[in-house]
């Protein structure tokens, strides 16, 4: 259980990172300078051992330009200004001191006392500076890489809260949901900061989400049942009416019956097949297009009765799709509907086009192409519409098309 929010945990170690590598590196530089220091100290010890019983310094002073060192006097005879002053190649260190407030001068010429420090039995050799560039070196090198493991280590502790939400999440089949995956969040465990309220907010979304598929099978399949009962019943009825001797009017009114049933199974099976949220496998099943193509225009010939319309099937391939066959039969007898309603008496003809990838329903217009055009370009066509089909379409993976020009609707079906 953590005590304070995510945000502030991450702050918190960040500080707590920053401050412990100033530490280590404060440490460091002292360190550095002890050593240093040391060095100097012993250099200067071990060069007056040396020359034991006669202790030199390395520190002497000079009032004279003719008793400094050789390689000093040239310099020192420009009357240099007062300051400090290197030497490298010579390895001499010079202060220029003025004497003036000592031996007050009667003219304006300036004394100059000179203060050398020799370095040359003191500072490393170069190869002791290399070892000493590879120690500091590496003990940098060393605490770069102690600083990155820390802030790994200590970030890793601060985020491990939403890194473990992730795995929970990451772990649940969103195809195939469950009522009992909300389950595994167990939003209780995360505390009450941020990543807490994002746990229960996940948990109680998949509650909801499994409640809902739940009622959504329960549904399907008693709707399935209850649904399609009573069409059964009306067919057999039906069947029966038709094996009786009828008048010419009652034949008719029982015909108007029969399509008007078969309409509803039809409506019914497509609003059950896109509720569905999973149907056995169907969605995989291989199937020949032309089959359901001439079952769809069985199915609405009669809209054509007294139109005097010719129906044109050009088969140029002959297809199998992969998909939901059901799905597909709907989508087919939909387009056939609105082509052959949609069509006026004495105009076509109505081009059904079998290809390799595409079926393509081709029907006429109107001769102004206004009434039919307002209202297919909708796409809310005669019956169920066409944003039906798109959906079918979508479920299954196929592309659906639809254009209306001034002469002529053309409907596509891609696969």
């Amino acid at each position: 259980m953590y005590r304070h929010s995510l945000r502030k945990r991450i702050a918190i170690a960040f500080a707590m990172c920053v401050a412990v590598l100033s530490v280590a590196w404060g440490f460091a530089f002292f360190a550095a300078i002890k050593l240093t220091e040391d060095h100097v100290l012993q250099q200067q010890l071990r060069h007056a051992a040396e020359s034991y019983p006669a202790i030199t310094t390395n520190l002497r002073g000079y009032e004279d330009v003719a008793s400094l060192p050789p390689p000093l006097r040239e310099w020192a005879q420009a009357n240099p200004d007062e300051g400090l002053y290197e030497f490298e190649a010579e390895e001499l260190h010079v202060a220029v001191l003025s004497t003036n407030n000592k031996n007050p001068a009667t003219d304006n010429q300036q004394h100059r006392a000179y203060v050398v420090f020799d370095v040359a039995r003191i500072e490393s050799a170069s190869s002791g500076d290399w070892w000493w560039l590879l120690i500091i070196t590496s003990v940098v090198g060393v605490l770069g890489i102690l600083g990155f493991g820390l802030g790994v280590i200590v970030i890793t502790r601060a985020v491990a809260p939403v890194a473990q939400l992730a795995r929970v999440v990451a772990d649940i089949d969103l195809e195939h949901l469950s009522a009992g995956d909300h389950k595994r969040i167990e939003s209780s465990q995360f505390g009450d900061d941020e990543v807490g309220l994002l746990a229960g907010t996940i948990e109680k979304t998949l509650e909801r989400i499994g409640a809902f598929v739940a009622r959504e099978r329960y549904f399907t399949a008693s709707a399935s049942h209850e649904l399609r009962t009573p069409i059964t019943v009306i067919t057999g009825a039906l069947e029966l009416l038709e094996q009786s001797d009828l008048s010419a009017v009652d034949a008719k009114l029982v015909d108007r019956v029969r399509r008007a049933t078969l309409d509803m199974k039809t409506t019914i099976e497509m609003f059950l097949c896109l509720a569905r949220e999973t149907d056995d496998g169907l969605y995989d099943e291989q199937f020949l297009v032309a089959p359901l193509v001439s079952q769809a225009i069985d199915q609405q010939r009669h809209l054509l009765n007294g139109k005097f319309i010719n129906v044109e099937i050009e088969h140029l391939a002959n297809p199998k799709v992969c998909g939901h066959p059901q799905a597909f039969s709907i989508a087919v007898n939909n387009l056939v509907r609105n082509a052959f309603e949609y069509t006026l008496a004495g105009q076509g003809p109505i081009t059904i086009r079998i290809k390799e990838q595409e079926l393509l329903v081709t029907n006429e217009l109107n001769s102004d192409g206004q009434h039919t055009q307002a209202e297919v370009s909708s796409l809310h066509g005669y019956g169920l519409g066409l944003g039906i089909v798109q959906r079918l379409c979508e479920r299954n993976g196929w592309s659906f098309s639809f254009h209306a020009h001034e002469a002529h609707v053309a409907a596509r079906i891609s696969w």
